[in-house]
């Protein structure tokens, strides 16, 4: 069966996925489930409202803050759908409502420990223990953070952690970007297009980006650099004003204007519940097998634990997407 075969069977499976109350809690004695997804962001979410109306009986475990990383971003302009764009934590909301409306079931419950030896593959959270045939990994990656109280004061106020996301927010403004790998100078070279300036912070003396990312820096008029620099200090009222620089040399510091500040420094998938148990890159991330399956046939995976490249809402609600496809493939077989 091809992958349009199984949105077929998705899309017109007769037996209609059974309802819930929304926002109503499992039975206490309900633990076995067709599919277990761990994560509740657009791709757990996504997967959700797929296997649910594919009649499957759903389970996410959410964790303890479910939403993934737009809970913590103001408007979302770039998901299609929302003409004048949405709240991060409202297009989070909707996404779960949807969910339940198919007749998902959500924990808020964060997975402690999982068993993938055979099917059916067990779950684990401090509460309980649930019970899949199939399983839909979704949780996500983590923007690697300098560590400074600013981080969070800001965060969404003018500290991001992705260029496509919040660039445009910031037009004809001076724009810093701390990292001096291919990440910050992506991002850097994005951010040309609407500051006025980008200043690339790094704390070593050359670039750790590859030869042809450097040479585009270089040659962008609008890109200059600070070397051997750190980013000590993150000031502002109501969003960020300026960012204090100390030379790592010199242990001078200097306060300089800022209308945004990128950080851009790697992401850290959240897989270390998983080592050991499927397989994982140098970097942590699950490696896929065959197209969302990974090397533990049934257990699969959707969105930023896997995506080292694209990192977006609207991606990431397509891995949930393909990953549903091929766990109804799966469980079909």
């Amino acid at each position: 069966m091809m992958a349009a075969d199984a949105g077929a069977v998705l899309e017109t499976r007769d037996s209609p996925p059974s309802k819930a109350p929304e926002g109503s809690p499992p039975k206490k004695d309900k633990t076995k489930f067709d599919v277990v997804i761990i994560g509740a962001g657009p791709a757990g979410y996504t997967a959700g409202i797929y296997c649910s109306r594919a009649g499957y009986d759903t389970l996410i475990l959410s964790g303890i803050l479910p939403g993934g990383q737009l809970v913590n971003t103001t408007e979302v302009e770039n998901y299609p759908g929302f003409e004048k764009g949405i709240m991060g934590p409202d297009l989070m909301i909707d996404m779960r409502k949807q969910c339940q409306r198919m007749g998902t079931t959500i924990v808020d419950d964060e997975v402690v420990n999982t068993d993938f030896r055979h099917s059916p593959f067990k779950v684990l959270t401090a509460t309980e223990e649930y019970e899949g045939r199939a399983v839909i990994i979704a949780t996500g990656a983590t923007p690697r953070k300098l560590g400074l109280e600013g981080e969070e004061t800001f965060g969404g106020r003018g500290v991001s952690y992705c260029a496509t996301c919040d660039g445009p927010f910031f037009k004809n403004q001076e724009i810093l970007v701390a990292g001096g790998g291919d990440s910050a100078i992506e991002e850097a070279t994005f951010l040309t297009k609407f500051a006025s300036t980008v200043h690339i912070v790094h704390r070593r003396s050359e670039l750790r980006a590859s030869k042809i990312m450097q040479e585009r820096a270089f040659a962008n008029e609008k890109i200059k650099f600070r070397w051997d620099t750190a980013i000590s200090d993150i000031k502002g009222d109501q969003k960020i004003q300026q960012v204090v620089l100390k030379n790592l040399k010199t242990g001078a510091e200097e306060t300089v204007p800022a209308g945004a500040l990128f950080v851009a420094i790697g992401h850290v998938p959240n897989t270390k519940l998983f080592k050991g148990q499927i397989e994982l890159d140098e970097n942590g991330y699950v490696v896929l097998k065959e197209r969302s399956e990974t090397s533990v046939k049934g257990v699969f995976a959707a969105g930023d634990v896997h995506d080292k490249r694209y990192r977006q809402a609207v991606t990431a609600a397509g891995y949930g997407c393909s990953a549903a496809l091929d766990v109804d493939k799966y469980l079909t077989d």
